[in-house]
């Protein structure tokens, strides 16, 4: 079924009138993602603005070393309602919640793993959200989906942790877009996607790293599973707890493809495209109240900021019991960060045969009336002949894979500016970050494959 069908998926409120929504352009964090800075009054007088209207119950975008996130106090379950409503996100997709400082973290979990509490001492404030046991009664029920765990990270930007500190409340912030758009970069970008729909948008430049934060998750062995890859890559996390104690759950697109792709052949070429079900990404069995919970964040005290659920939510791998299945981090359910065009991955046992490809499947593509795009990297752009595509965009080169992470969302925005319909991307190793930069790919495809052998 289309996922903006699902009675679990909020519908967006509002009138879309950018002038409803408050504009904030910081000034002195001009250039800088992480480093201490000294912000000038007028930016000091906007970051408590911004603060003072997430303590109230309203909705602020802001800048962080990922991605910009969308906030709301964690603790209101009728803020994070109209992150939900903003968004058009889906009900049982949990929202990460971002502190600033380790006293916080006490307030919001029952128990810290000795392994988590040393991934956080290495890599906070930093990409990395740690799922953990929940607090009863401490966070809206919308926050964790009905799950007994949340995650948590500290954001690694200023401008972010000022907000937070400010604010003085467990702040809720998923990425400032509408839900299965790319993620947000820019400012412009959220204004773009929300303008309208959020109350206000702190403007602190571009983010930094590009891609949204790792998820893991100690199990009681003290395995640490990856249920998303992100900033800090699995390298960085086996270095403090072990390689042999890194897992990752996170429907790694090679393993996936493995198990559950499907071939269909591509229209007018005979070449196997592998669509891949990421739906069916290992999940974990709510608790018994995840239904009610849902049902809560869809209609509380008459509001109706989301359509109401209905009773044939879809079982994805629910045990036999009846539980109903509920993602345990963001990323791991739901399509995400797609183009407006159709998107497949292109991969292949040398880069010129990814090439030949892929400049085979765009001309046809072109000759059908199709607006082609192109991803690929420096390194390869001999391989194609002249202008492969109409809009044909660079990810940098394989041996800086950070330059990558930072301009893919970027990237996949400029295609829709250019009305591409079309478009091809590049395959890379699924080492250090190029694992993360294959996981966003790979949703933002669908899952859809092109094996050029």
């Amino acid at each position: 079924m289309n996922e903006h069908n699902n009675p679990l998926f909020a519908v967006q409120r509002r009138s879309g009138n950018r002038d409803e929504t408050v504009y904030w352009k910081l000034n002195s964090v001009e250039g800088t993602n992480s480093e201490v800075i000294q912000p000038n009054e007028a930016d000091k007088l906007a970051i408590a603005e911004a603060a003072t209207m997430l303590r109230e119950g309203g909705t602020v975008a802001f800048t962080t070393e990922t991605v910009y996130g969308l906030g709301a106090d964690a603790r209101n379950t009728s803020a994070v309602e109209a992150v939900f409503a903003a968004k058009g996100r889906p009900s049982d997709n949990p929202l990460i919640v971002h502190i600033a400082d380790t006293v916080a973290l006490d307030e919001l979990v029952a128990e810290v793993h000795p392994k988590a509490a040393a991934l956080m001492a290495a890599y906070w404030p930093g990409p990395l959200t740690v799922v953990l046991p929940v607090r009863e009664g401490v966070l809206s029920p919308c926050v964790t989906a009905g799950l007994d765990t949340v995650g948590v990270r500290m954001p690694d930007h200023p401008v972010a942790l000022a907000l937070i500190s400010a604010a003085g409340c467990p702040v809720a912030a998923p990425s400032a877009n509408r839900s299965g758009r790319p993620s947000p970069t820019l400012a412009s970008h959220v204004m773009e996607d929300l303008a309208g729909y959020i109350d206000g948008v702190l403007d602190g430049g571009a983010a930094g790293v590009g891609l949204e934060s790792t998820v893991v998750q100690v199990q009681p062995d003290g395995k640490v599973a990856v249920l998303r890859p992100g900033g800090i890559t699995s390298e960085q996390l086996a270095a403090v707890v072990g390689a042999e104690a890194v897992s990752s759950e996170s429907g790694n697109a090679e393993t996936t493809a493995a198990a559950t792709a499907t071939a269909t052949v591509l229209a007018d070429s005979g070449t196997t495209n592998s669509v891949i079900d990421f739906s069916t990404a290992e999940p974990i069995t709510a608790k018994a109240t995840t239904a009610q919970s849902s049902a809560d964040c869809l209609n509380v005290n008459n509001r109706e900021p989301f359509e109401r659920a209905t009773a044939s939510i879809e079982q994805h791998g629910a045990d036999a019991a009846g539980g109903i299945s509920a993602p345990r981090a963001p990323g791991m359910k739901y399509t995400h960060y797609a183009p407006r065009g159709w998107l497949a991955v292109v991969r292949g046992s040398s880069p010129q045969r990814v090439a030949d490809e892929a400049a085979s499947q765009l001309q046809a593509a072109q000759l059908n009336g199709e607006v082609t795009g192109l991803l690929l990297f420096e390194e390869h752009k001999a391989l194609y002949p002249a202008d492969p595509a109409a809009c044909v965009l660079s990810l940098g080169s394989l041996s800086s894979p950070e330059e990558g992470a930072r301009s893919l969302y970027a990237a996949l925005r400029r295609f829709d500016e250019a009305g591409a319909t079309y478009i091809l991307a590049e395959a890379c190793p699924y080492t250090g970050l190029g694992a993360a930069i294959m996981n966003r790919l790979m949703k933002a495809a669908g899952g859809s494959v092109i094996d050029a052998g």
